[in-house]
């Protein structure tokens, strides 16, 4: 079973509690938007701890690692997305500024069959949201993330 582990930064606004989420590059997604976005992740494998994996994909997917407060980590839990990949995630406040976003790349033949291979972004742009709008973007079996975090929120008041 493949196993992802991320971190779903949150800040406040004057609207409320905002998310930042991320859209995969690569042709695949180039046209596709609600239900296409994701907390920034990354899998892991036996002997790697998952927090650890968490933050060095964060920094891959974003391009720096934002200033943050380990010791506030809320652990989100896990979910299982269609495909049967378990992620887990945790939340903490931070700031990050979408326009500085410098993701790693991939490289995949395209058009397939061409023979030709081109490198893309593994995360093609990033978006603050808040949480009703980023429950209408994210992917489906990551929502539960952003309730888990505003119900957290909540309770703390």
């Amino acid at each position: 079973m493949k196993t992802s582990a991320g971190i779903l930064l949150y800040r406040f606004a004057a609207d409320g509690p905002e998310v930042l989420l991320v859209h995969p590059g690569g042709p695949f997604w180039a046209k596709k938007d609600l239900g296409s976005w994701s907390v920034p992740k990354g899998e892991y494998g036996d002997g790697e701890e998952a927090l650890a994996c968490a933050l060095r994909e964060l920094e891959e997917e974003l391009g720096s690692l934002p200033v943050l407060d380990a010791e506030a980590m809320h652990d989100l839990g896990e979910v299982k997305q269609k495909g049967g990949k378990v992620v887990r995630a945790w939340a903490v406040e931070a700031e990050f500024d979408p326009g500085t976003l410098r993701s790693n790349t991939f490289e995949m033949e395209w058009p397939p069959r061409s023979g030709r291979r081109q490198e893309f972004p593994e995360v093609d742009r990033a978006e603050w949201f808040g949480l009703d709008e980023a429950r209408r973007r994210v992917l489906d079996a990551q929502s539960p993330f952003i309730d888990r975090l505003d119900r957290l929120l909540e309770a703390d008041g």
